[in-house]
C-alpha cells in the first residue's frame, strides 16, 4: 500500500494557520487576558530546562528552539541571564546542532547563579560576562568571543524599559547575521493596559516604556530586520509577540 509524502503540504498548512491565527485580534486579546489572570501565580516562573529555572513561556521556549534548528547559528548573545535556564536551554540546542556557544550578558550574575551554570552538562557551550550590556567595555568583551564569520544570533532579555532596549538593540543589532534573528523579549508588555502590567517584577514597565516601543523605534531607524510574519503569527500565550525579528542582510 503505497502512502502519499504529505510533508510539504503539512509544512504549507501550518505556515497558513499562522499566517491567519495572526489576523485573529478577538483570540490575541483573549490570550492576554488569560496571561494576566495566570500571573497571580508567576506563571512564567514555574518552568525548568535541564533542571533549572528558565523563567520563559512554553511558546517562547519553542519558537526560539525553531528558529535555532533552521538557522543554526554559531554564536548566541543573550543580554539577561538570571537564574541561567535560558542559556543552558540555547546551549543544549547547540549542542544537538554539534556546534557553537551562547554569551551570556547581565549586569549582576549572582555567585549562586553562576555556580548552577558553571556546574550544568551543557557549561562548555556557555560564555559568561557580566557589566552593563551596552557599556562599550562589555560589548568588546562580548565582540571578542565571537570568531570570524560567525552566524550570530542575538536575543534581549534584560532591563525591559524602552530606552534601555533601545540601547541594546542599537548595540547588538549590528553584530546579528543574515539570515539569523535578533529577539527582542517580553514585547507582550506593550499590548496590556496599565490594570494588566506585571507588579511583582524588580522593575514595572507600562505600555509606552516597554520592549514594542523600542522596536518599533529600532525598525524605523534600520532596513536590515524585517518581522518574520509566521513565527510571530503564532505567537498568543507568549512574551515575545512580534519580536522574533529576521535578518534580511549583513551589516
Amino acid at each position: 500500500m503505497s502512502v502519499m509524502d504529505d510533508r510539504a503540504a503539512f509544512e504549507e498548512k501550518k505556515r497558513r494557520q499562522a499566517l491567519a491565527l495572526a489576523q485573529d485580534q478577538r483570540l490575541f486579546a483573549d490570550a492576554i487576558d488569560m496571561l494576566h489572570a495566570a500571573d497571580k501565580y508567576d506563571y512564567s516562573y514555574l518552568w525548568s530546562w535541564m533542571g533549572v529555572p528558565i523563567i520563559q513561556l512554553p511558546a517562547d521556549i519553542i519558537t526560539t528552539q525553531e528558529v535555532i534548528w533552521a538557522t543554526k547559528p554559531d554564536v548566541i548573545i543573550e543580554t539577561g541571564v538570571a537564574r541561567g535556564g535560558s542559556v543552558l536551554f540555547m546551549a543544549s540546542i547547540l549542542e544537538l546542532i554539534g556546534k557553537g556557544k551562547v554569551i551570556g550578558v547581565d549586569i549582576d550574575i549572582r555567585a549562586h547563579n553562576r555556580d548552577t551554570v558553571d556546574h550544568h552538562p551543557m557549561a562548555k557551550r556557555v560564555i559568561l560576562i557580566e557589566g552593563p550590556s551596552t557599556d562599550p567595555t562589555t560589548l568588546a568583551k562580548v565582540r571578542a568571543e565571537i570568531p570570524a564569520a560567525s552566524a550570530v544570533m542575538v536575543v534581549l532579555d534584560s532591563d525591559h524599559s524602552r530606552d534601555h532596549v533601545l540601547g541594546e538593540l542599537r548595540s547588538y543589532g549590528p553584530l546579528v547575521t543574515q539570515g539569523c534573528y535578533l529577539v527582542a523579549a517580553d514585547t507582550v508588555l506593550g499590548h496590556l493596559d496599565p490594570d494588566q502590567t506585571p507588579r511583582n517584577r524588580s522593575k514595572v514597565c507600562f505600555r509606552g516604556n516597554e520592549p514594542l516601543s523600542a522596536l518599533e523605534a529600532y525598525l524605523k531607524e534600520t532596513d536590515r530586520f524585517e518581522i518574520d510574519p509566521v513565527i510571530n503569527g503564532k505567537l498568543i500565550l507568549s512574551s515575545s509577540p512580534g519580536g522574533y525579528l529576521r535578518c534580511r542582510k549583513e551589516a
